[in-house]
């Protein structure tokens, strides 16, 4: 059978979904609202952004939430508020956004890249243990692809050692860990509403968190230095203008309502996936130990077989289903190295790096029936 990047005919000549996807009629009136009222920025008394950071906080189970203009700003209000700053070190994941890096660097610590676990690409709770130094100051662990990490390893040493824990949650709206959601499993979490994630207003990000004092000081970093309830031009600490509008948040909080039902139809396709792909050299990843809700942003694919990675991603788009070469490793930017992070070796990233390939969240909000075309064009690349 001839491929498609050789002039045969593709697999899949239809679209796949869009993402975002069209607004729902509550989103549509709430954005209105907000537009007529002229009140758009955070600061003019308007209340969606307040009520969006409180539904947040309910559905992480934890009482405090703070909005931001994005998950990286989001992930340093928090080491900030927590109290992270010049010469402590951070551990991050070495396959991850390079957002978690740079966060720590915008607060002014040293990121530290620790491998991640092969079965799952979740931070890895020995590597942690292998990167501890008595500058260490915090670790993030990042709910990777929408399954949560294994976090009671991960706490359990951040407790032994007083260190902070802030989950980067960018990815995993409505993932949970031992049936507990993410984001309140730290100190803090951030989600991040960047255009591609599961909710989306194009840019956005919020921490939520449990502690009162955590959360002030998260506050005042995210509003100029002022602190909840003080004076407007009272600036007793530094603090900067983060905050997310009026009209991001009218777009946010109708999508709670319909997040489940998003989840759901995720998971349906990856089941049906998963089926799909059984005989061929291709292993669907699975979640870390603990996931009781794997949130599906991506499906994570590693690639059995040996073929060379540019021609199976160009060949792929060719059958007409598209697939992303994925993260390269933290500890392999020379940009990151420059501005002092640390790493090791990684050995478990570097592999994914080379052998993981990811469908994309939009393919995963079709039909679970069209899971069919992607295990059909992969069986037709490989065999060539």
């Amino acid at each position: 059978m001839t491929l498609a990047i050789h002039g045969g005919s593709p697999v899949r000549t239809d679209p796949w979904p869009a993402w975002p996807p069209p607004l729902d009629p509550r989103q549509r009136e709430l954005v209105m609202d907000v537009l007529e009222s002229g009140r758009w920025g955070a600061t003019q008394g308007g209340s969606v952004v307040t009520d969006l950071v409180a539904a947040f906080a309910r559905a992480a189970r934890v009482p405090y939430g703070v909005a931001a203009g994005n998950a990286t700003l989001g992930l340093f209000a928090a080491l900030k508020g927590l109290g992270v700053g010049r010469g402590d070190e951070v551990i991050v994941p070495a396959y991850t956004f390079v957002a978690s890096a740079t966060a720590v660097l915008l607060a002014g610590a040293v990121p530290v890249i620790a491998d991640v676990d092969p079965a799952h690409l979740h931070l890895s709770p020995d590597a942690v243990r292998d990167a501890l130094t008595p500058r260490t100051a915090a670790v993030m662990p990042v709910h990777l692809a929408g399954s949560p990490a294994d976090m009671d390893p991960i706490t359990d040493l951040a407790a032994r050692h007083g260190l902070v824990v802030v989950e980067d949650a960018a990815q995993a709206h409505g993932a949970a860990y031992k049936d507990r959601p993410v984001g309140g499993l730290g100190d803090a979490g951030v989600f991040s509403f960047q255009s591609s994630k599961a909710m989306t207003a194009g840019e956005g990000g919020l921490v939520v968190c449990r502690d009162e004092s955590a959360y002030e000081a998260i506050w005042s970093v995210c509003n100029v230095g002022r602190r909840p309830g003080g004076q407007w031009y009272g600036h007793p600490s530094v603090g900067w203008n983060l905050r997310l509008t009026e009209i991001q948040a009218a777009l946010l909080l109708p999508w709670l309502d319909r997040l489940d039902d998003e989840l759901a139809r995720r998971a349906a396709f990856c089941a049906a996936l998963e089926r799909e792909l059984a005989g061929l050299p291709v292993t669907m990843l699975g979640p870390p130990p603990g996931t009781t809700r794997d949130s599906r942003h991506l499906v994570m694919l590693r690639i059995g077989t040996p073929v060379e990675r540019g021609f199976l991603l160009s060949a792929m788009a060719a059958e007409g289903v598209p697939l992303d070469a994925g993260y390269p490793p933290l500890g392999t930017m020379a940009a990151l190295a420059a501005e002092g992070a640390r790493t090791g070796p990684c050995p478990a990233a570097d592999e994914a790096a080379a052998g993981v390939v990811w469908v994309r969240q939009a393919m995963l909000m079709d039909d679970p029936a069209r899971a069919a075309d992607i295990a059909e064009a992969l069986a037709k690349v490989l065999k060539s």
